[in-house]
């Protein structure tokens, strides 16, 4: 009796495109969002890195599923970009800047990934170049829109997922677009803890956003933590020299010591966040100790 031919297994959908339009409000261009259906067990969920990513293994039924894929709204045609939230609030002198750009946005991401259609289903270079045009997008929003702390997570996981290109596609460069914008988080962390101080932008109002990831919102503890993480890690990218090194360090290291305190978790503050704060702040202290100490 002969074998059938045996047919590969059918990787199911992860997503679904909205019932409801959305008209971009710099291009008028009407388009469905793209959304991830819920449940179903979907996602398999990994380890947590020490940048507070959340790791996802590959589904058998579904393939590569990452729900970052579809947190933000991109107009399939000018490639305006921006969180849910933010999407229809653009006006004014943003509005025009946002006009203008158009081109440019097109040109410059497709120099780095190539040809986008964000009419099809999402998928890692869409994922990755949707965060890109949103910090692209976010440098031409005014403070009221809270652009600091928006460009500083959208700028984040743009690195995660060069990262996973660079993984991907070794030879293409990604690692360094991967390192830049991990450089460019770490300032925008820096300025949002000095905005935090200052009240410059409404940067409670990015709370919802500030993640970093989507399983779990560490809200301002994030900022603190990774604003300490990216400065050590990406330190020669960020100071000229070791003087200046240390000032930066110092500084990450003391408003560390304020996120773990008397190192007591509550449903604020869990343990898992306060045991990386607490390993963190002694590699610091270390390394500031290894350069020299502070003056």
């Amino acid at each position: 009796m002969a074998l059938g031919k045996v047919e590969p297994p059918q990787i199911k959908k992860a997503s679904f495109k909205s019932k409801d339009n959305s008209v971009c409000p710099a291009c008028n261009t009407v388009h469905q969002r793209e959304q991830m259906f819920a449940g179903g067990g979907r996602l398999i969920a990994g380890k947590l890195t020490k940048e507070l990513r959340r790791l996802y293994e590959k589904n058998k039924k579904y393939g590569r599923i990452n729900p970052n894929d579809y947190v933000i709204v991109v107009c399939p045609k000018c490639l305006y970009a921006s969180f849910p939230k933010d999407w229809s609030t653009l006006q004014g002198p943003d509005l025009e800047r946002m006009k203008s750009h158009s081109g440019d946005r097109r040109v410059n991401i497709e120099k780095i990934l190539g040809p986008l259609d964000f009419l099809q289903d999402r998928n890692l270079i869409t994922g990755a170049a949707s965060f890109l045009l949103a910090v692209d997008s976010y440098q031409n929003r005014s403070p009221k829109d809270a652009p600091t702390p928006k460009k500083a997570v959208c700028a984040l996981k743009s690195a995660w997922y060069f990262d996973d290109l660079h993984s991907e596609f070794p030879n293409l460069g990604y690692d360094k677009v991967r390192d830049t914008l991990y450089a460019k988080a770490s300032n925008w962390y820096m300025l949002t803890l000095d905005i935090m101080q200052t009240g410059a932008e409404p940067v409670d109002s990015a709370a919802p956003i500030l993640g970093p990831d989507t399983d779990n919102n560490w809200g301002f503890d994030g900022v603190i933590y990774l604003n300490a993480s990216l400065a050590m890690k990406f330190r020669d990218m960020l100071a000229e020299t070791d003087e200046d090194r240390v000032k930066l360090l110092s500084k990450s290291k003391r408003m560390l010591a304020k996120l773990y305190g008397s190192g007591k978790s509550s449903k604020s503050k869990p343990s898992a966040i306060l045991d990386m704060a607490k390993e963190l702040y002694d590699e610091l202290a270390q390394l500031i100790n290894d350069m020299g100490g502070e003056k």
